[in-house]
């Protein structure tokens, strides 16, 4: 045993700096992220296909804003949850209620309803809780010096995850079609729940067990998000980061919407419908995002984290969209949007990823879970929103693509303002000692 961990460790060196026992449960974080980040992957087309074919780009757009809403009663709810049960009830009873929607979906779809609407917003619940659990239980396992090298590795899981997803989308979508991915979701969640019970208790042992089995003080997440400003600088980094790619993203739905009814219309039904067109699109298009992610992920993040640290690892995606849609303010076409939504949403799932969940390393537990929680669920798609917002005020004003991309460039100069504060911040922090922290 101990030669196949010796040779683990080795293995993963090449990707970050990995010490003696660290190769093992760092192994299990990413193989948990990798499959977790398959099943997103594998139903995100699926979201994407029903809601653009059906109530269109402008209907999903709005469909974020009603997310925010949900999470303003689901956040308070995990909260509580979390409180009366130790952290691997509350990770397996978050799961399974997710899988058990799942089963719902294909059921209700089955049998002839439209679940477009519902199935986007679902899907969105789905992917911010889950994920920011798995990061809140890696930042539970993890110390603050441990975090900051073996992130990156835990994050390569998250970047190979999304690029099999996606192929996998792009092989099943047609001959399978979208409800039956649903069922292969489920499967791979119920995968998830046993990597995190095995990792549970091969961390929960010894000194650390205590903590690992007693349930969460008291207390709302978003108390302490309004209690702390580290905490607020987060969620307002959060919620413009999102504001800006959501808004990026109706620009991209968008132009393939309307570049799918014009081939279906020139193909005059012998060509694909206009939910297949925009499902392999949309596979393609994430398969590349997570390709370059992947790469950046495996050789450039934890040079970054290492050398530049995790504070201003946050400056990398928001330079990157502020050249993205510079560019796009004057010559807004399709290839061009992808290209620039490519390298946008690569940084955003590697580079940016891994800094924004290693802001939580020195946290306290209320503060990962909770907290985390509010951030990556409310305050994210409280940024959709606003992008929704955006979206009906331009629509009204008959904004075309041009304009759009100009006020995401004024969005990501308040954003890089946010990411210095934030900066600043975790300096004052760092020098504070922990029990003011978790106080």
């Amino acid at each position: 045993m101990r030669l196949i961990s010796g040779a683990l460790e080795r293995f993963l060196s090449v990707f970050a700096a990995v010490r003696r026992g660290e190769g093992v449960t760092a192994f299990l974080l990413m193989v948990n992220v990798f499959i977790l980040m398959t099943a997103y992957y594998i139903i995100k087309p699926v979201r994407e296909a029903l809601i653009l074919a059906g109530a269109g780009a402008e209907i999903k757009s709005y469909a974020g804003a009603a997310q925010a809403m949900l999470f303003l009663a689901i956040v308070p709810m995990y909260s509580a949850f979390a409180s009366r049960v130790n952290r691997i009830r509350l990770i397996n009873g978050v799961t399974a209620f997710f899988i058990s929607n799942l089963f719902l979906f294909y059921l209700f779809a089955r049998s002839g309803f439209q679940v477009g609407t519902a199935f986007f917003l679902w899907v969105g619940l789905f992917n911010l809780m889950l994920t920011a659990q798995f990061w809140a239980f890696a930042n539970d396992v993890y110390t603050q010096e441990q975090g900051k090298r073996l992130f990156a590795i835990v994050g390569i899981g998250s970047s190979l995850g999304a690029i099999f997803g996606a192929e996998v989308a792009g092989w099943l979508f047609e001959p399978v079609g979208p409800y039956s991915m649903m069922l292969l979701a489920a499967a791979l969640l119920a995968g998830c729940m046993v990597l995190t019970n095995w990792i549970h208790h091969r961390e929960g042992s010894g000194a650390k067990s205590g903590i690992s089995e007693q349930p969460l003080r008291n207390g709302g997440a978003f108390k302490l998000v309004f209690k702390h400003r580290y905490l607020l600088m987060i969620a307002i980094l959060v919620l413009l980061s999102n504001l800006v790619n959501t808004t990026g993203e109706f620009i991209l739905g968008k132009t393939v919407s309307e570049h799918a009814k014009t081939a279906v219309s020139a193909a005059g039904g012998s060509g694909p419908t206009a939910e297949v067109y925009i499902g392999q699109f949309y596979a393609g298009f994430f398969f590349w995002v997570n390709l370059l992610s992947a790469g950046l992920q495996m050789f450039l993040v934890s040079r970054i984290m290492k050398y530049l640290g995790i504070g201003r690892a946050l400056f990398f995606l928001p330079l990157i969209a502020l050249g993205s849609y510079s560019l796009l303010a004057f010559v807004p076409l399709l290839s061009l949007i992808r290209v620039a939504k490519i390298a946008e949403n690569s940084a955003d799932y590697s580079i940016q990823n891994t800094a924004r969940h290693a802001l939580f390393l020195r946290t306290s537990r209320e503060e990962k879970y909770k907290a985390k929680s509010a951030i990556d669920s409310f305050f994210w798609r409280a940024g959709d929103a606003f992008s929704a917002l955006l979206v009906f005020v331009g629509t009204a004003l008959a904004f075309d693509m041009r304009r759009f991309a100009m006020v995401n460039v004024l969005l990501v100069l308040v954003w890089l303002g946010v990411a210095v504060a934030i900066v600043r911040l975790r300096r004052e922090r760092a020098t504070q000692p922990e029990t003011r922290i978790a106080a």
